[in-house]
C-alpha cells in the first residue's frame, strides 16, 4: 500500500474520532440533551479521549484496541438511532453510526499492512529457529 493512501486512512481515523467526540459533546449538551441543560450522558465522551492521544501519535496498538472499542459507540448510535423518537436525535444516531463506521475501517485498513509484516517477521523467526 502507497503511503499517500496510508496517511489517507490514518487522517480519517484521526479525524471520525476526533469529530465523534465534539459530536458526543454537542448532542448531550447542547443540541438534544436527555435533560435541558445538558446531562449526565456527556459523561459517555470521557472513553472516547483515552485513545485520542495514542491515535494522533500513530501508536499502533492503540489503533487496534480502538477499533473493537468505537463498535460500543456504533452500538450506541444504532439502539438511539431505532428508538428515539425526536427526529433531531434520530439524525444525530446516525451521524455517530457514520463516524464509527469511519474510524473502524479506515483503522483497521491502516493497520493492515503493519499486520502482514508482524505476521512475515514471525514466519521468519520462526522459520530460522527450527
Amino acid at each position: 500500500m502507497n503511503e499517500s493512501k496510508q496517511d489517507l486512512l490514518y487522517w480519517l481515523a484521526c479525524g471520525s474520532l476526533i469529530a465523534l467526540i465534539i459530536l458526543v459533546l454537542l448532542w448531550e449538551s447542547v443540541l438534544v440533551p436527555l435533560r435541558p441543560g445538558g446531562s449526565w450522558m456527556l459523561l459517555k465522551v470521557i472513553p472516547l479521549l483515552f485513545p485520542l492521544r495514542g491515535i494522533l501519535k500513530r501508536q499502533i496498538y492503540t489503533l487496534q484496541w480502538s477499533s473493537m472499542f468505537i463498535l460500543l459507540y456504533f452500538t450506541e448510535g444504532v439502539v438511539r438511532a431505532r428508538s428515539d423518537i425526536l427526529p433531531m436525535s434520530n439524525f444525530l444516531a446516525w451521524i455517530e453510526i457514520a463516524l464509527s463506521v469511519v474510524f473502524f475501517f479506515s483503522s483497521i485498513s491502516y493497520l493492515r499492512p503493519y499486520k502482514r509484516a508482524a505476521k512475515a517477521a514471525a514466519k521468519t523467526a520462526s522459520q530460522t529457529t527450527d
